[in-house]
């Protein structure tokens, strides 16, 4: 199923998307719903981020440029971090470029929708905890990233995680192709094959730090290619079978 968030007339409302009609419904995405009866044409209502997230996990640099780079074991420890709820926007929202900075990069991703609560699972079994998908776009300021080696201001500024357009539950996450084109030139385009740390590896992993809830978004990194942009620039993320993401970048004072 295609599920998306959205406003119209002025009210903010869930629902499923069938070829270019929406049907709205009504409850916890996550456990039980039901139709309204309401249906509205995609093209006539705001699309949202379609979902607001419990929390967002990031994984860092997880792609190589071939298969043969991949290494042969895991990292003892992946490089993870948290991103701010605060900082997500959807479809066709600006993305501001903070303070005095002329530019911020990109990242399209895969977004892995947690869809019950998952604590020391097995990788074989971690599909059976994933609700669905989406795009997201890691957007980071890497001139605020600490000497030390901390990513959190430089990811955490409003408007820094677009997701959208909507959350697909039918597909298969090992075998998308993860894209990203920048005024119409691509910029990004791997398969999760890529991957150094896999997506079963990666929320197994995660279940064993912390107690993973539904709602919690994890971005499973960003392929070779994202790159510094200014004010102006048009970004469009794609993965097949979910859609397109597309926001603009503009300056803080536009």
């Amino acid at each position: 199923m295609k599920f998306v968030r959205f406003t119209v007339n002025a009210k903010t409302s869930q629902g499923v998307l069938e070829h270019e009609t929406i049907k709205a419904i009504q409850g916890d995405l996550f456990a039980e719903w039901r139709f309204t009866g309401e249906t509205y044409p995609a093209q006539d209502v705001k699309w949202l981020a379609p979902l607001v997230p419990n929390q967002i996990i990031g994984i860092g640099a997880n792609y190589v440029a071939k298969v043969e780079e991949r290494p042969e074991t895991l990292p003892d420890i992946p490089v993870f971090f948290f991103k701010p709820t605060s900082s997500v926007v959807g479809p066709d929202d600006p993305i501001v470029i903070p303070g005095s900075n002329e530019q911020v990069k990109f990242e399209s991703e895969l977004a892995v929708i947690i869809g019950k609560e998952a604590k020391n699972i097995d990788e074989s079994d971690v599909l059976d905890y994933v609700f669905g998908y989406t795009i997201g776009n890691d957007v980071t300021a890497p001139q605020y990233f600490h000497e030390a080696g901390h990513w959190m201001i430089g990811k955490s500024f409003d408007t820094f995680t677009p997701l959208g357009p909507l959350i697909e539950t039918e597909l298969n996450p090992d075998t998308v192709r993860v894209e990203a084109r920048l005024n119409g030139e691509e910029k990004q385009n791997s398969a999760t094959e890529l991957m150094i740390v896999p997506v079963r590896e990666m929320i197994a992993y995660l279940s064993r730090v912390m107690t993973l809830k539904p709602g919690d978004v994890i971005l499973t990194g960003s392929p070779l290619g994202a790159e510094l942009v200014g004010a102006g620039n048009v970004i469009e993320c794609e993965i097949q079978g979910i859609g397109k993401l597309k926001n603009r970048f503009v300056d803080q004072l536009s």
